[in-house]
């Protein structure tokens, strides 16, 4: 009698010990998503919230969005939209997270979807995802001017204003793509006059592939080390990361 008043004993701690181990456990993310999204959505937009998990840094939590990562905490008692940047290493670490739900593979890219421009031997390779209203990247052009020896692949994605569009099929059904889209965003020759008959463009998987990758701006350039940089930067970034 007393052995089996232990073993019931024993049963029922073990038992009622799981369940407290299960209702401390972290919740998965997409039962966070789904908890959280009734308080961060009527700020964030509708259907904005893909994941929501807990971070590394002082209890904050990460809140996934098509847009990039923006922070909350376990109630979603507020949103903060700014970037975590290490003081110490001045690394971008809400960059950082975003690429490890982004990664891609260079070489698959589908680059019939792309201007292609070759300059010199064309034996070192990058991406760009540009917009032709983007102002950083006629800056960017400047820079890519610069730099020999190099392929340009160019995915135009018109995000940017009411006629990215109709400037980005213009440039597309050019009959020199890259002469026509070189010489526009250098400020070098006028945008090409729109296509009389049908012309396929890839805007539309262009725009679905920016979603893919999770690129929220432009320029946005990615390597054949399969790393992408946000934004506009010197010839002299691009080189070093030819180098790496």
């Amino acid at each position: 009698m007393r052995m089996s008043l232990l073993r019931s004993t024993a049963a029922a701690a073990m038992f009622f010990g799981g369940l407290a181990a299960a209702s401390a456990a972290p919740a998965a993310p997409e039962m966070l998503a789904k908890r959280l999204a009734p308080k961060l959505e009527p700020i964030l937009g509708p259907n904005m919230v893909e994941k929501v998990m807990p971070s590394a840094h002082a209890g904050l939590y990460e809140v996934l969005t098509p847009r990039g990562i923006v922070y909350t905490d376990k109630t979603g008692s507020f949103v903060s939209f700014g970037p975590i940047v290490d003081t110490a290493t001045k690394v971008n670490l809400t960059e950082k997270r975003l690429q490890d739900f982004s990664k891609f593979v260079f070489k698959d890219l589908p680059f019939k979807d792309a201007i292609k421009t070759v300059k010199g031997d064309g034996s070192r390779v990058i991406a760009t995802f540009e917009d032709p209203n983007c102002g950083f990247c006629r800056k960017l052009m400047t820079e890519v001017e610069k730099l020999n020896n190099v392929t340009i692949y160019t995915f135009l994605i018109p995000i940017l204003g009411p006629d990215s569009a109709a400037k980005s099929t213009a440039l597309w059904c050019a009959k020199d793509q890259s002469a026509a889209w070189t010489g526009f965003m250098s400020g070098k020759a006028p945008l090409p006059a729109a296509p009389t008959g049908h012309c396929d463009t890839p805007l539309e998987r262009n725009t679905a592939l920016q979603g893919k990758l999770r690129i929220t701006g432009t320029p946005a350039i990615l390597f054949p080390d399969n790393t992408k940089t946000p934004g506009y930067v010197t010839a002299d970034v691009i080189e070093a990361k030819f180098k790496k």
